[in-house]
Formats: C-alpha cells, structure tokens, sequence
C-alpha cells in the first residue's frame, strides 16, 4: 500500500466509524495549528494597536470599580468577557489582542460553548474502548460493554481527574527531592539548603537521624521520600506514618483509606479503569479519597517542606504584583509554572554584579526575574529569593499569559510544569517572546526543552539567561514597539504556619482566642485556579471573599486565586476596613490583612499543616474545626485531587463550576452525603456567589456549635 493510499485510508475510517465522507480534521487549515512554523507571516497579517483601547485608571479607582462591579452581578453572557475580567492589565491587553483578531482564551471559551456536549458535561460519555465513543441516556442506558451511568460517571471521575492530578503533585515532589539531593552530593550544581532547621525537624519526624552533616542529612531525606514514594500499593506509606493526623490516620486504617506508595497507588487505581474491571461506583469514589491521601503526604505536604529547605521558609512582608513590574529597558524573564527550582538559581545568578553588568553591557539598565502563575506565588514568598536584586515581582494568573505576551516586554518565557498554554509558541513569533521549557514534562511545538538536571542548575541556568540577553537584544535591535500596563498592586505576603505561628508570638493560642471569643466566626481558604466562564475569569472568586470577610470569615488563598487577593488589594492590610467588625479589630491589631495568602496551589500542603496544629492545639480530629474549603473557580486535574484530599481530612469542600458528576445521582449522593457518615468531608457545588457565602458561613457555625463556642 502507498503512503497515498495510507492516507486515503484514514478519510474513508470517518465514513466508516461516524457516516461523515470525511474527517473533521481534514476540514482544518494548516493555520489552525500552534506550530510556529506555519505562522510565518504574522508581522505582516497581525497588526497591533495599543493605543485604540480603554485604558484603566489608576489602582485606587480600579478597586473601587471592582467592588462596585461585583454588586451590580453583572457577570453574564452579555457584556463576555470584560465583565468578569476585574484584573486591570488584563482588560487593557485583552482588548490589544481580542482586536488584533488573535486567539486568546476568552475568546475561545465563547467559540466553543455551541459545540459543548452535554453528554461530556455530566460524566456520561466513554472512550475506553473500541466499541465506544458510547454515550448514556434514558433511550440507552448502557454502554456496549454494558456499563450504567453510576459507574461511567465514578470511573471518569477516577480516572480523568483524580489520577492525573495525584500523580502530578506526586511526581512534582518526586522532582523537587531529587533536587535536594543533589544539593546534598554536589555543592557545584548551584543550589543551597537555605533552611537546615526545618531539614532536621522534619528528617527526625521521618525517623532519621538528624544530626548528620546537612549535606548528608539532605540526601538521606531525600532518598526517604523517593522511596516511600515508590514503594508498592500495599506498603502503607511511611511519609503518611510520619505526618498525617492521628486521629485521621486511624480512620483511614479502619476504611482502607491508608495509601502506600504513592506511584503504585496511582497504577492501581488507573488499572481498575480498564474495561471490565471495576464496576463498583462507590469504590472509584473511595479509591479517590484513598489517592487524596497519598496526594497529600506524598505530593502537596512533603514538595512545600523540601522546596522551603531550599529556597527559604516564607516571610511576612509586602511585595508588589502585576504587569507593571515589567520594564522596557530592562531584560525582562518571566519564570512560569509550579517548580520554580531552576528558576531560584537563575535568580542567584541574575542578582550578581556580574550578571548585572552583562546585562547593562547588552544595553539593557538590568536583568530582572518575575514570577508568573503559582510558580510566582512562591518566590514572591520565599525569603530566599524575593530579597534579591535579580528578581522583579510576580505578575498574574493563568489566564493572563497571552495577553502578558503581547506586551512586548517578555524577553524569554521560561517554563516548568503545569499552567503554560499552548498557543504561546504563536505569540511568541509574534511579539519577539523566547520560549524555553526547563523541564522534559512539558514540551510546545518549535520550543528549545531543557533536560532536568538538578545536579547542572548553575549550568542550566547560565544557558537560559543567555538566551534572554540575545532575546533582548533582538527587541532592541529590530525596535520593536512595547507596551506595559502601569498597574502595579501593594499585598502582604509570605504567611504559612510558622510565619502566622511566629508572628502570634509562637503559639496559635492568640487565634484559637479570637476564634473562640467570635471576632474571627471561622476561616476559609479559597484555594486553585481562575476559570474563563461566565460568572468567573475572577469576579467570582473576588465576590465570595468579599462575603466571607464581611462576615468575619478569615481566609487563606492559595493559587491562581492568590492573583486576584492580589489585584483586588484585599492582601493590602488596608483591606481590613473591608471586614466585619471582629475581623477588622483582629487585622488592625496585627497589622494584617482579611485575606493570607499562602502563595501557590500547591501551598494547600502548608494550609493542611496549619489546620492540623490548630486541631492539635484543640484537642480535637481535623473534621471537627470551623472551615471551609473553596475552590470556587477549579480548572483542573489537581484541583479535583486536592478536593479528594480535603475529604479525606473531613472539611466541607466547595467547588464551581459543577464537575462532571451529574451525571448519576449514586455518585452525587456518596460525595455530598455518604462520605460525611463515614466521618470524611463531602462536596458542595453552588456557582452563585451569595449562596456560596451563606453555606461556608452555615457550616462554621455548624462547627462552632459542635465545639460549644457560640
């Protein structure tokens, strides 16, 4: 058969399987792809305008605005997207490229919910198997294996989410404690154990001996942690031994929720997805809490203690946020994703006066480094790296990298893991940007990709800011026209719970009082991701913690929702005059804000500390503290999986949009209901903002009147 006759093949399969005489891939246009290399014309095609758009007033007028917006719940359909759009640079930039006609995110959540499916929307569509894709309703409630709706929706669940995101948190903790060890056994490689106390404190937890050397008593934890993390499903897990809650471990062991290794456990629970295995809904459902608990001690907890020996433990202080932190005569990195491991080396060397002056020699007046997404959240925290010359801030959430893009300032977009789009290739083509994955996980067509080497950091890291001062150059020399949003927010950060525990006096007594005697009602973390839906892309997230401080709720962000704490000035302690009157009163006298930001998604690891010595300090089991967990703009996998963990732990977990779970009410009930019997937590979905106010405040005082404080 010829290569013609091969591909000729592949056309009559869609007659074949669909009835169509044709793919719909062969009515796609070669510049549908994100391949650079069919974009060779942009400059000619694209033109851009920075000058024909609305800009935003300054910030005291912007926060005004936002406050007044959310009141008005316009956040519909009409008026999509720059009325759920609240970020100030965003809106400016959004408007450059929804003009320019090209692709953004925005834009493309409208083009795509004609073609939305229902089926999909609900769980009720499978493409496990040849016989499929097979798809459930009244007129036919089985797939062609035989499978009912129960179990489609639970495996999906399974399978699609929960797996995926347990196993990314797990293999980012996997990375990060390969890094340490190469701290440990290669003082060349450029990283440091910037905390040794914590590096003792939690390898004697392990069981280790703490007195080592701190080069050799990093590589032991390290290759304690790689191999509970391997070690097979049926070894309980030494890392959840060592730092779950007692009360909870106990009853983890009574429900066969105790997880051993963390690798294993995902392999496990993706095998019983195969076709015709497990057809038990209510045991995917479990297995998902089971894997909760493995992303937790194995993933979140342990990947924020070994990135914090090697990058500082958070510090309160005020930092800045946003578009307005870049520079245009300055060589401008933006170090995007969740491991910001190469990029707190490349921050080491960018601050030295060498690195400096190469810069000035290039013609720029600097090289500075921001943080973009969670992976700036945690260098905006840490002491290690937000004191250094090199770096230059953090700048915003998910939603605003191809808008960061067409300012023209990005110099080189380098990227890790997680959160980087797939359009950036075409915007970097368009706007000069250097793209430069730093990591073999994540790869985008036409891109230069890194090997991820720890023990060659300093190396790795020369090479990449080479790379943004040839970028720069280029710019420079082909005189290209920038523009930069002026908006620049002030926000405290760098609470986590030895930061808050320290700064109470090193007890958490003085909150537990405030608690008790009702100035604080309860706390709420309102964690994850921002979303492009209508209702959300912000706003919505911004209206509940509105809501929830009004009501003297405390809350604690950590995400892509730490952005928009950020750009609302609710971190500002300024913002506490925006509380109830018991909060406020806390906030003033601390010099705090209503909202703390932890910093990264994957910082809810530091926030499940935090509750665990809360419910140490009580006396009590995790299930029985006032808070709430939200994640009232969830994006993706981990998201759902952390949503497994905060169950697994016995919390009240708020999430929007819906999941794909409606699709059976057996699932609906085991996560909303059955869970909370067994003594676990359980799911609430509600998108409108007031309700969602109102069920956090309910269950904490639920809580408060289970504890007796009235």
């Amino acid at each position: 058969m010829s290569d013609k006759d091969i591909q000729s093949s592949y056309e009559h399969s869609a007659e074949r399987m669909s009835g169509s005489d044709k793919t719909l891939r062969a009515a796609l246009d070669p510049g549908d792809t994100n391949d650079p290399d069919f974009h060779q014309d942009l400059h000619e095609k694209i033109k851009i305008d920075y000058d024909g758009i609305v800009k935003s007033p300054d910030m005291e007028k912007v926060h005004q605005w936002q406050r007044d917006h959310i009141k008005k719940g316009d956040q519909s359909k009409e008026g999509y997207p720059l009325n759920v759009i609240i970020d100030p640079a965003m809106r400016e930039m959004y408007q450059v490229v929804h003009n320019a006609g090209m692709t953004n995110v925005f834009d493309r959540f409208s083009q795509q919910q004609p073609i939305q499916c229902k089926f999909c929307i609900e769980g009720l569509s499978c493409q496990l198997c040849a016989n499929g894709p097979c798809r459930i309703s009244t007129k036919v409630p089985r797939g062609t294996c035989g499978v009912d709706a129960h179990t489609m929706v639970a495996r999906n669940f399974m399978y699609r989410h929960v797996t995926i995101g347990t196993s990314a948190n797990i293999f980012h903790c996997h990375q990060a404690a390969r890094t340490l060890r190469a701290a440990g056994e290669n003082p060349q490689s450029g990283l440091k154990i910037r905390d040794g106390e914590k590096l003792k404190k939690y390898a004697e937890m392990a069981g280790l001996n703490s007195s080592l050397p701190l080069d050799k008593l990093a590589v032991e934890f390290a290759n304690w942690v790689i191999n509970d993390i391997h070690a097979p499903f049926h070894t309980p897990s030494k890392a959840v031994e060592a730092f779950a809650p007692a009360m909870r471990k106990e009853l983890w062991r009574k429900l066969d929720l105790f997880p051993g290794g963390g690798y294993s456990e995902v392999a496990f629970a993706q095998t019983q997805c195969m076709t015709n295995f497990n057809s038990d809904p209510v045991e995917f459902l479990l297995r998902s809490v089971r894997l909760g608990v493995a992303n937790e001690y194995q993933g979140l907890f342990l990947l924020d203690i070994l990135q914090e020996i090697l990058m500082g433990t958070q510090v309160i202080t005020k930092k800045k946020q946003n578009m307005g932190l870049l520079k245009e005569n300055m060589i401008n990195v933006i170090t995007n994703g969740h491991m910001p491991l190469l990029a707190h080396v490349a921050i080491d060397i960018a601050s030295s006066p060498e690195w400096q002056q190469k810069a000035k020699e290039a013609g720029a007046e600097g090289i500075q480094i921001l943080g973009h997404v969670c992976e700036g959240q945690q260098l905006i925290n840490y002491s290690g790296t937000h004191d250094q010359k090199g770096y230059g801030g953090q700048e915003g959430e998910w939603l605003s990298e191809e808008y960061l893009f067409a300012t023209g300032a990005v110099d080189l977009f380098m990227f890790d893991y997680n959160c980087t789009v797939p359009t950036l290739p075409i915007f970097a083509k368009r706007f000069g940007t250097k793209l430069l994955s730093v990591h073999p996980v994540i790869k985008l067509q036409g891109t230069e990709t890194l090997d991820f080497v720890p023990e060659k950091m300093a190396e790795q890291a020369v090479k990449a800011l080479n790379i943004a001062i040839e970028s720069f150059k280029r710019r420079k020399a082909e005189n290209r026209k920038v523009y930069i949003p002026p908006h620049v927010s002030d926000c405290m950060v760098g609470f986590s719970t030895e930061s808050i525990k320290g700064a109470l006096g090193g007890s958490f007594k003085p909150l537990i009082d405030q608690i008790a005697n009702g100035n604080i009602r309860g706390i709420a973390t309102i964690v994850g991701c921002t979303t492009a839906r209508y209702g959300q892309g912000g706003s919505n997230i911004f209206k509940i913690t509105k809501g929830l401080i009004e009501n003297n709720i405390l809350v604690l962000s950590g995400g892509c929702t730490s952005s928009v704490m950020e750009y609302t000035g609710l971190t500002d302690p300024k913002a506490a005059e925006e509380a109830g009157e018991g909060l406020k009163a806390v906030c003033k006298q601390l010099g705090i804000p209503p909202v703390l930001t932890f910093g990264a998604c994957v910082d809810i690891g530091k926030m499940t500390l935090t509750a665990k010595e809360l419910a140490d300090a009580l006396g009590v089991d995790t299930n029985k503290l006032p808070l709430v967990i939200g994640a009232p703009e969830y994006l993706e996998q981990k998201a759902v999986a952390d949503a497994c963990t905060a169950v697994a732990l016995g919390w009240l977990v708020h999430v929007a949009p819906v999941p794909s779970i409606t699709g059976s009410d057996v699932v609906v009930k085991t996560l909303t209901e059955t869970t909370e019997t067994l003594g676990l937590g359980k799911v609430v979905v509600e998108m409108d903002a007031e309700k969602t106010v109102q069920i956090y405040k309910d269950h904490i005082e639920k809580k408060r009147k289970e504890l007796g404080l009235q």
